[in-house]
């Protein structure tokens, strides 16, 4: 039997490694630098002279965001000196500067230095901060004017922290939202009358952070308990400055989390439907400041990300993006709706159950992307136009049925015509054309919550009444001027393409067509033949490290998609034969049509021509033989199924199953019911 091990002491004999000696830097450059700077300051920060650790702290806080200084520094295990010593420094300009040093750290490194932090259990010490600067800030306090500066120099440093932990990592985002003592620092500082402009941002920006989907947040605003943080958002909320616009954010956070719609208001009939004003108008404000002048820039502190009016516009169109997207439970008053009911081939007449089922998925929710401009005051054309879009005409059931939208109302009457502006910039800016792509995401997710409506039903006329003013503005305005273009831009012309889908979708028969649009998605369908790899679709082939990108999303399938919309009856029959057989051609050329190209052409002729009694259906299904090339289909078709990687593509290959299912019905059907 081995011997037991000895125990050679009362002490361990492991060397602590912080205690090590570090080895001084190859590189000669550095190894001066270390020398010079690094090393006298690490040794002043462990003196016992507060006044030298005080001198120590702040000068590590001047070279911290300098890159060679600072991993020099971590080298010498400043964050272990840091969170060990000088946060817990008795001098409140040592505390101030070891927060500061913490700041920037976090800023400069990636998200995982901030992993390393929670670990070592910053937020104790983050909440022991907050505490304390919350007694300081106490409206008994009596500080002096020095010592308040101080107090608010380590709330901003400790508020911009909590925001790069925060978006580091959920957990630690849950646990920053557990400790009462960090959200009242918060609350304290949007709700406090003295609050600098700087902090009172940051701090909105770190509630943005942490109220998306949080539940427990969203509870402690809305109980508005001292310092009335729901108070002080809404009067914040209702300025149209970078506050207003973070307000409308954390806000809006909220009300989805807490399904505060339109049918469904919380206290004081909140919803997001009170954020538009404020939206609309930073929309409009800012976009002067942020081509034209830095009135915003004048006003805050340089390194604050909000002093840029362009950040502003963006998060304003982000968040409209984002109402866009809940806009269908406005709309609904609040219920959520269950997946878009399939359509079968035709209606309910033209196809009996037991002759076939034809399933019509939803065809996307409108993931669009980015924006930007530059632009001139309107003429009266332009007036007349923002006329058209917010649906001001001498029918007064149109007002009130809008009022009884007020998120929708909001949306038409004042977000849509500043979002038409900027996604009809003429800057190439990087800025201007980032604006651009978030202008047109939101338009499209707009587009896309109405679309998803059945509103052909008489429930939603005052949802289509309402709309299409707006709609048709869209396509003449947006649509129509952008494919004229011929934009090189793969993603604009992508954006361009869903908005366009989801506008034909919600104008059922109605699209204001100024010519050739159908032509434009054709030459664009065929021009995504030439696209790099990366932006073509695949089958499900990837990567090691790469998960293949929705391949519904591309532009082929959004141009098949609105090609299909814009065939449908009552469209003139020479447009839809062109449709229908640009349809047909592009599953002849399988296997070298992509997968998702070709359910979504299926898809689109079962919805053109599954209604017998339609004039299409002879004029152009019958005499061009239409049944006879799909039937020569059904192998191809079946084949491409096989080509599809059901566990890396699932939902490609089950509405691929279905459309070879769907094929067999929709061509049975087809002879049954044959002129």
């Amino acid at each position: 039997m081995g011997k037991s091990r000895r125990n050679r002491g009362g002490q361990s004999h492991r060397k602590d490694p912080i205690a090590k000696t570090v080895k001084p830097p190859s590189d000669p450059e550095l190894a001066a630098i270390r020398e010079k700077s690094i090393l006298p300051v690490i040794k002043d920060l462990k003196s016992s002279d507060p006044k030298s650790r005080t001198a120590a702290a702040a000068a590590v806080s001047n070279i911290v965001a300098d890159e060679k200084c600072r991993k020099l520094l971590l080298r010498e295990q400043i964050v272990h000196i840091v969170l060990n010593e000088t946060l817990t420094d008795s001098n409140l300009d040592s505390r101030a500067a070891g927060w500061e040093i913490l700041r920037v750290i976090a800023e400069e490194e990636a998200a995982d230095f901030c992993i390393h932090l929670y670990r070592l259990d910053v937020l104790s010490a983050i909440g022991f901060a907050s505490q304390t600067t919350l007694r300081n800030l106490a409206s008994g306090a009596s500080p002096s004017k020095g010592e308040v500066k101080v107090t608010w120099d380590i709330a901003e440093s400790v508020v911009a922290l909590l925001s790069a932990l925060a978006e580091a990592q959920d957990e630690i985002l849950d646990a920053i939202v557990a400790i009462e003592g960090i959200k009242n620092l918060l609350f304290t500082i949007i709700a406090h009358p003295d609050s600098p402009s700087t902090i009172c941002l940051d701090a909105l920006s770190a509630l943005l952070t942490l109220s998306e989907d949080n539940e427990r947040l969203a509870n402690d605003v809305v109980a508005d308990a001292a310092p009335k943080p729901l108070t002080a958002l809404t009067n914040l909320q209702a300025t149209g400055d970078a506050k207003g616009v973070l307000a409308c954010g954390v806000l809006h956070n909220i009300f989805t989390t807490l399904q505060w719609f339109d049918g469904t208001p919380g206290q004081g009939s909140l919803s997001d439907a009170v954020l538009i004003p404020t939206l609309s108008s930073a929309l409009k404000d800012t976009l002067s400041s942020a081509f034209k002048d830095t009135t915003l820039q004048a006003n805050l502190s340089p390194k604050s990300q909000w002093s840029n009016p362009t950040e502003v516009l963006q998060l304003a169109l982000e968040i409209l993006a984002d109402i866009g997207t809940t806009l269908q439970d406005s709309l609904q008053g609040g219920s959520k709706k269950d997946e878009e009911e399939p359509n079968g081939v035709g209606d309910d007449t033209a196809m009996d159950e037991d002759d076939v089922d034809v399933a019509v998925d939803n065809k996307e929710s409108g993931d669009e992307d980015s924006a930007g401009q530059d632009d001139s005051d309107m003429d009266d054309d332009d007036m007349a136009d923002m006329e058209m879009v917010t649906g001001v005409d001498d029918d007064d059931d149109s007002q009130a049925n809008v009022d009884d939208l007020p998120t929708l109302r909001g949306l038409i009457q004042q977000a849509i015509p500043e979002l038409i502006t900027l996604a009809t910039t003429s800057s190439q800016s990087e800025d201007g054309l980032r604006i651009q792509h978030h202008a047109l995401s939101a338009l499209g997710n707009i587009a896309w919550s109405i679309s998803v409506f059945d509103l052909s039903d008489d429930h939603n006329a005052n949802i289509l009444k309402a709309w299409t003013p707006s709609a048709k503005a869209l396509w003449g305005k947006v649509i129509v001027p952008i494919l004229a273009a011929n934009t090189a831009d793969v993603e604009l012309a992508t954006q361009v393409t869903s908005l366009a889908w989801a506008v034909a979708r919600s104008l059922p028969g109605s699209v204001p067509l100024h010519g050739d649009e159908h032509s434009k998605f054709m030459t664009l369908y065929h021009a995504t033949k030439n696209l790099p790899k990366k932006v073509k679709q695949t089958n499900g082939d990837k990567s090691k490290d790469e998960e293949p990108e929705d391949p519904f999303q591309g532009l082929g399938v959004k141009c098949i998609g609105v090609l299909g919309q814009l065939a449908r009856d009552p469209a003139p029959i020479a447009l839809n034969r062109e449709i229908g057989v640009f349809l047909i051609t592009i599953l002849t050329a399988l296997p070298d049509t992509p997968a998702a190209d070709a359910v979504e052409a299926l898809d689109q002729l079962y919805d053109i021509y599954g209604d017998e009694d339609l004039a299409c259906d002879k004029e152009v299904f019958w005499k061009d033989n239409f049944l006879q090339h799909l039937e020569g289909l059904q192998p191809k078709v079946k084949a491409m199924v096989k080509t599809v990687d059901k566990r890396t593509m699932t939902e490609l290959r089950t509405r691929a199953d279905g459309a070879v299912l769907n094929l067999a019905r929709f061509i049975a059907y087809k002879k049954k019911n044959q002129p």
